[in-house]
């Protein structure tokens, strides 16, 4: 009976070496537990909206435009400002057939919510983030009825929105590619998934970008002159400060793809997806220790050192992430549409002394105060208690320390005092500390 027992807790042991093995390496399955991203009702502000137009309350009630159908009404509904539009031309997304130069897809957000539009498209594309699930997806059919039907996409999504790119977990990217005229990818010169440490030569490739960025270069506004291989003259499209006539201008919301929308998007994807890998590290670490102590009758708060390194990996990464590690240098100020600047920095918690985490700088680098914005969003703050309390540990030890020899040299002692300053006086999570 004894040998039995031994031999089933060796099995057990195996197993369960493999998973925390396998799970600290390669994707994690969503559909299990603790995750059950499939079978759990997501609680995000587009599944939240949703339950308000099932009501019979008129207040809920959405308009239907004659130009962009639903498009003006979400976006009010979901409070994403107009002057965040930036325009991708690239044949990348599920809608592909409809989306040219001169048809290019129109995406717009905020701080938790994604909405793309396609000129004469079937339906709204919508991404919100799930305080604990990470991406959700939805469509809306363009369809003039009584109300919008919000439904939640398929799986096909995760077919780009789960990979390596998204950090395993359901999410977002940008991509820059080098576009043909149609405006299908030219793949064999490559793409690029971008951030804010991608250098701006590398940035905007299939989008159409206005905005001035003095004498820097980006892929934006420029098509491959196939009979040349790999030219793209990046010079005709460089600092523009109105769409180019074969955007069709008059056939958007708004007459621009600012160019510090689309940095701000590119940052902002990819803390989001940071944030679902913390939250599903720690969650799928927290549940695998568990089984084990169970299985060994060890102390419930027992963690091995295999879990504790999975925690410390995934929290530094999302530490230097949201402090702007490796954040490329600009070389040249950039100046983008001011409404949306406004808009953007209007929107910070600000302090007693007038300081926000959205103050933008733009001369060497996107932000004045580099911390992310972010983290007064509900993701971040629904972290799990043990990953947000080692997230804090970390950031306060980066701003309380000099950074030499660090990840954090680029911030200097102003910019620490700084966002200490702010977070201590704006951020529940820091209120604790003395100002």
């Amino acid at each position: 009976m004894m040998a039995t027992r031994f031999t089933f807790r060796f099995f057990v042991v195996l197993l369960c070496g493999c998973l925390l093995s396998s799970h600290t390496s390669a994707q994690v399955d969503k559909n299990l537990e603790p995750i059950s991203y499939e079978s759990t009702e997501p609680s995000d502000l587009v599944a939240q909206l949703k339950s308000e137009l099932q009501s019979d309350d008129k207040a809920n009630e959405l308009e239907w435009d004659q130009r962009f159908g639903w498009l003006p009404s979400i976006l009010s509904a979901l409070e994403i400002p107009r002057s965040s539009q930036t325009l991708v031309f690239s044949k990348t997304s599920q809608q592909h057939r409809k989306i040219n130069p001169s048809s290019p897809r129109a995406i717009y957000f905020n701080d938790n919510v994604y909405v793309g539009f396609v000129q004469k498209g079937d339906f709204l594309e919508i991404a919100s983030v799930d305080p604990e699930q990470g991406a959700i997806f939805y469509t809306v059919d363009q369809l003039n009825k009584a109300k919008p039907e919000i439904t939640r996409a398929s799986s096909q999504c995760m077919s780009c929105h789960e990979s390596h790119k998204t950090i395993d977990v359901p999410g977002f990217l940008v991509r820059s590619v080098f576009p043909k005229k149609s405006g299908h990818p030219k793949l064999n010169l490559g793409t690029t998934h971008t951030d804010h440490s991608t250098p701006i030569s590398d940035r905007f490739g299939g989008w159409y970008v206005t905005g001035d960025h003095g004498e820097m270069r980006h892929r934006g506004n420029a098509v491959v002159d196939e009979k040349v291989e790999g030219n793209l003259d990046r010079e005709p499209g460089a600092n523009l400060t109105d769409l180019p006539a074969r955007a069709r201008p008059d056939s958007h919301l708004e007459q621009s793809s600012d160019i510090v929308a689309l940095m701000l998007l590119e940052h902002q994807t990819q803390f989001h997806n940071h944030v679902t890998k913390a939250s599903y590290t720690t969650r799928q670490a927290l549940h695998q220790q568990a089984v084990m102590n169970k299985l060994f009758e060890r102390p419930a708060e027992y963690r091995s050192d295999t879990t504790k390194r999975r925690l410390e990996t995934a929290a530094d990464d999302l530490v230097e992430y949201l402090f702007f590690a490796n954040e490329f240098e600009l070389t040249s100020p950039i100046r983008g549409d001011s409404s949306f600047s406004r808009e953007f920095e209007s929107r910070g918690i600000r302090t007693s002394k007038g300081l926000s985490l959205r103050d933008l700088d733009l001369k060497k680098r996107m932000l004045k105060h580099p911390c992310s914005y972010l983290i007064y969003t509900k993701s971040f703050n629904s972290l799990p208690p043990t990953m947000l309390k080692l997230v804090r540990s970390k950031m306060l030890t980066v701003l309380r320390t000099t950074g030499k020899g660090t990840k954090f040299e680029h911030l200097s002692k102003t910019d620490r005092e700084s966002i200490l300053s702010i977070l201590t006086e704006t951020h529940p999570l820091f209120e604790d500390l003395d100002h």
